[in-house]
């Protein structure tokens, strides 16, 4: 056999082989009840002997609560790639990268926003709280707004409540099929518009 023709196979480094088995598990997650997942299953999807997922990760509850935490989370990044310009246009540059994101992993922010299987777990009811609380901090400094702010707390509430007409939205266009994607788009950004330019200025206003 000559080098040509010897597969190009090459041994993962750490990180990588993390990287593959996390996404694996996020796969599976998205496609199953958590109960009906085991590290088998996730190892097996892998390609990797059992005992590296409990390396990496730990426990299968331990993996699961990564797979969340990701899923749910807006990085900063998402803010500085928001292109300049009026308001308008920020807001459906910013629902437009939300709508991209929740695209890509359909099954799992589905998975995510309602969790099933693992039973009430506060764990679970705190990454999301968290996950929530970044995600509006993300959209007010994408809207322009300032953390020093005396009423950000006021204005973070506000972005939450907005956040659980996003995940209802979201069910709407991915489960129900009621609304599609431009609808879905055009009721998230002209609510969020709504709510900078109208709704949070008149929360600053109060004592």
């Amino acid at each position: 056999m000559t080098t040509e023709s010897m597969p190009k196979w090459r041994r993962l480094e750490p990180d990588e082989r993390r990287e593959q088995i996390f996404t694996c598990a996020a796969e599976l997650f998205g496609e199953r009840p958590y109960t009906d997942v085991s590290t088998s299953d996730i190892a097996a999807r892998a390609g990797v002997a059992r005992g590296l997922i409990n390396h990496y990760f730990g426990t299968k509850r331990e993996l699961y609560l990564a797979v969340v935490k990701r899923a749910l989370t807006v990085p900063h990044v998402a803010v500085s790639r928001l292109p300049e310009g009026s308001l308008e246009e920020r807001t459906k540059a910013a629902v437009d990268w939300f709508l991209d994101m929740v695209s890509k992993q359909e099954k799992l922010w589905l998975a995510a926003i309602a969790p099933e299987g693992i039973g009430r777990d506060v764990e679970v009811e705190r990454i999301v709280d968290e996950a929530d609380r970044t995600a509006a901090d993300r959209v007010l400094e994408a809207m322009g707004f300032s953390r020093d702010d005396a009423h950000w707390e006021q204005f973070n509430a506000v972005v939450r409540a907005y956040g659980g007409m996003v995940k209802a939205a979201g069910r709407e266009w991915l489960v129900q099929a009621a609304l599609d994607r431009a609808q879905v788009h055009a009721l998230l950004s002209q609510v969020l518009l709504t709510l900078v330019r109208d709704v949070l200025p008149r929360v600053s206003e109060q004592p």
